[in-house]
């Protein structure tokens, strides 16, 4: 697919709200077992979770993964905490985890909707990671507003270059090398998308660089997975690691920092010069802990 041809969906993707607000909304994945450790159809953890308030921000990963997508509050992470509690009780005979990596090897494909199985086809072209990276990982993605004009553009460009930084603080698993293995060309742990002057020229180069496997341009968007996705009016952190409510609520708070407030914004984007090679020593955990306690 031609740059020209996704320009206008990439456009949609950076229109970025029309005034300043300092809302947070959590996306938190869990891996589901059964109590012996067996897989768990998502049909069965459907019925049990019908009745939950939770149900309208249910939704499922392939690999059968749990996830709950809030919306915009003032303290997402307890809303998190009493939906999460309530899905707990009525999951009766099964376990809701809150880590990185499924440590079962054999999990299934549960979704298997024509856009999985050809995302299935592609990632097995490359190696095992996309399977891996389908099937078995989660983690903690943090949504914020994203502001227009100058500060707008500074917070797509400090969270792009404090990610390394801040993975490095708070993940400790492979999932990380995991996306880093599954394919450079969709995932962008890289500089990429801060080259040059336009973030919307870079983004949709960086769209075209990925190989097509669904319908259209906006489809051919979902399949991209880059650590900081552009959503229109917010900004979707996704390269953390599935948190615990601790970890979780420090995450908020750094990432909070970094987006909204000016001064510390400004700071940061002065000290961090690129991310050149610096998402491999995050996911290797060499990344310089001085460096990530200043970022």
């Amino acid at each position: 697919m031609e740059t020209w041809e996704l320009r206008p969906a990439v456009t949609a993707l950076f229109s970025r709200a029309r005034r300043r607000s300092v809302r947070v909304a959590v996306e938190q994945e869990y891996v589901v077992g059964a109590s012996d450790g067996a897989v768990v159809p998502i049909g069965e953890v459907r019925r049990a979770a019908a009745a939950s308030p939770a149900m309208p921000y249910l939704s499922f990963e392939p690999g059968g993964q749990l996830e709950l997508s809030l919306p915009p509050a003032r303290d997402p992470l307890r809303d998190l905490a009493v939906l999460t509690a309530d899905l707990r009780r009525r999951l009766t005979g099964m376990t809701l985890r809150a880590i990185p990596v499924d440590p079962r090897l054999d999990v299934p494909l549960q979704l298997t909707s024509p856009r999985y199985l050809a995302m299935q086809r592609h990632f097995d072209r490359i190696g095992p990671a996309g399977r891996r990276m389908m099937r078995r990982t989660a983690s903690t993605q943090i949504c914020l507003d994203w502001w227009p004009g100058r500060a707008g553009l500074e917070q797509w460009r400090v969270l792009n270059l404090a990610a390394p930084f801040v993975a490095a603080r708070f993940n400790h698993s492979e999932r990380l090398a995991t996306w880093l293995e599954v394919d450079p060309a969709r995932t962008a742990f890289d500089a990429r998308l801060l080259r040059g002057d336009d973030p919307i020229e870079a983004y949709a180069a960086f769209a075209a660089g990925a190989t097509v496997f669904v319908d259209g341009p906006a489809g051919h968007l979902t399949t991209l997975f880059p650590p900081v996705r552009p959503r229109g009016t917010y900004l979707e952190v996704r390269f953390l690691d599935a948190l615990p409510p601790d970890e979780a609520e420090r995450a908020v708070a750094m990432l909070s920092d970094l987006m909204y407030d000016d001064v510390r914004r400004r700071d940061v984007l002065r000290r961090i010069p690129c991310t050149e090679g610096l998402w491999r020593a995050a996911a290797d955990g060499v990344l310089d802990q001085d460096e990530v306690a200043a970022a």
